[in-house]
């Protein structure tokens, strides 16, 4: 266990609460004071009593001393990264020798290991080396063991497994899924980064597949992202904001295998996969409150730009995303609810998971004929006054659209490359009416069936749906329509329409 002393205090002036707590609905808002995780300026950010590590290739420094390799200093340095190691048969884990590193390379990589709570200040460069936080065995359920990265131009390369990896610390969260919900608090996590003011930082990391436990095929390591966490995970910004934090990934790039909170900060992730993952089945969450974030994922044979196993809520800030463009995945997708209840969102992919009709603010989901062109600009504009404007990354065929100004029953032109096309967006479920898709040439596939014509989606409808009593199999059935009316492209692929259950319940 950790010792406790001047990090104990700080850390505890940083919990808020002893665990994620599950909130009630959102306000229509988007202002990220009033979400449900906090934000930057209600985190208590000591300068007084700080560590500062201050990492070279040459030679790393603790508040001024060089870096101890005593193992039962606060902080260490050590030759001892866990990565995937080369040469290895099917009993030593899931990976390939596309995965493996031999153990000179891996040799050649510093640790510096975190062992106590507290505020770490991290500053300079380490080509080949990693940020490992581990607060022993019990920290997983100590309320106390709580630590802050703050970066402040700190430059780490990893070619081996991730940059940074927050292994042992608090988690707030629960995973048990019957308690599972889209709306969780991340204040009191273990796991807490700073990008500071004025920074520009950079994160190279790479990821460990798949080890097994001796003699079993149960996991004893598995990261995928180059920035990691085991628990839950915090990321906001300084005071103004304007801190940078650029990632880029050899596999995943920003990961949390439970829930991941961004309150602020300019993010960029350039990753092979997906850009962003959060992978506790039916659970994880998350949350978007504020700062900029633009990723470009998929750059090697598949991944999202956003991939949640469990929730993605969009509370503010600007979410600008694109997922591989030769692959179906998406700029966001989730396995439950997608929910954009504030900011600005720019998804572009080939399948973007369906956006939720309980968002509080107004979207657009659109799936066309013909993709976008890599390097178009695309603007989404009210008269003279633009709403939404970014540049493709890649091509793409499906695009979510979102800012607080658009409004139902309004008319909008979308242009892309140059070429404009007006529509209006309608009420009931946020995607609006049908209209053409973005080069206005929708045609009808030949070989799809005459009775699959488009179904007209009542006004309403999901407000019935979510006040009646309506037995789950017809639920299910008309959900499922509902979203056929929201992706065109979709008809074309259909042999048929979805069915209603045979034994067709009464609805009271």
């Amino acid at each position: 266990m950790f010792k406790k002393g001047l990090g104990f205090i700080l850390a505890t002036a940083l919990t808020v609460m002893p665990g994620c707590t599950d909130g009630t609905p959102l306000p229509q808002t988007t202002d990220a004071a009033s979400t449900s995780a906090p934000v930057t300026e209600n985190m208590v950010i000591h300068t007084e009593g700080e560590t500062h590590i201050a990492l070279s290739d040459s030679a790393i420094t603790v508040n001024g001393e060089i870096l101890s390799g005593d193992t039962d200093n606060a902080i260490y340095g050590a030759k001892d990264i866990i990565y995937y190691k080369s040469g290895k048969d099917a009993s030593y884990g899931e990976g390939t020798e596309t995965d493996a590193h031999t153990d000179e390379e891996a040799g050649e990589h510093v640790v510096v290991h975190i062992t106590q709570p507290g505020i770490y200040r991290v500053s300079g460069k380490l080509s080949a080396g990693q940020l490992f936080i581990d607060l022993g065995d019990g920290a997983k359920n100590d309320a106390d063991a709580v630590v802050t990265l703050i970066l402040d131009d700190a430059d780490i390369t990893c070619t081996v497994a991730p940059a940074i990896l927050f292994y042992n610390v608090y988690e707030c969260g629960d995973k048990d899924v019957a308690n599972a919900t889209a709306i969780v608090d991340t204040a009191a996590a273990g796991a807490n980064v700073v990008i500071a003011d004025g920074s520009t930082n950079t994160v190279n990391g790479a990821y460990v597949a798949r080890i097994y436990k001796e003699g079993t095929t149960d996991k004893l390591h598995k990261y995928d992202g180059a920035f990691y966490s085991k628990m839950s995970m915090n990321i906001s910004g300084g005071a103004k904001g304007d801190g940078v934090l650029n990632i880029n990934a050899a596999n995943e790039g920003l990961n949390s295998e439970l829930h991941l909170t961004v309150n602020g900060g300019n993010i960029t992730i350039a990753a092979q996969n997906d850009g962003i993952n959060t992978n506790e089945d039916n659970i994880s969450v998350t949350t978007i409150n504020g700062g900029s974030l633009t990723i470009n994922a998929g750059l090697g044979e598949e991944g999202d730009g956003i991939d949640s196993n469990g929730f993605l809520v969009i509370n503010g800030g600007t979410v600008i995303t694109s997922a591989c463009d030769r692959t179906p995945d998406g700029g966001i997708d989730a396995d439950r609810d997608i929910l954009i209840n504030g900011g600005t969102v720019m998804a572009l992919g080939n399948q973007n998971g369906t956006v939720s009709a309980n968002s509080k603010q107004n979207f657009r989901q659109l799936s066309v004929k013909n993709a976008i062109p890599a390097n178009s600009a695309v603007k989404l504009s009210d008269g003279d006054k633009t709403l939404i404007e970014f540049t493709a990354i890649k091509s793409g065929t499906a695009l979510v659209l979102s800012a607080p100004a658009l409004e139902n029953g309004k008319s909008y032109t979308l242009t892309v490359g140059g070429e404009t096309t007006n529509y209006t967006t309608g009420g009931g479920f946020g995607m609006g009416n049908m209209q053409p898709p973005i080069d206005g040439n929708f045609q009808r596939p030949n070989d799809m069936p005459q009775g699959n014509r488009f179904p007209t989606v009542p006004e309403g409808l999901d407000e019935w749906l979510n006040s009646a009593e309506i037995p789950e199999e017809i639920r299910t059935w008309i959900e499922s329509m509902r979203d056929m009316a929201s992706q065109p492209s979709d008809f074309g692929t259909r042999s048929e329409m979805p069915q209603p259950p045979q034994d067709m319940p009464q609805v009271k």
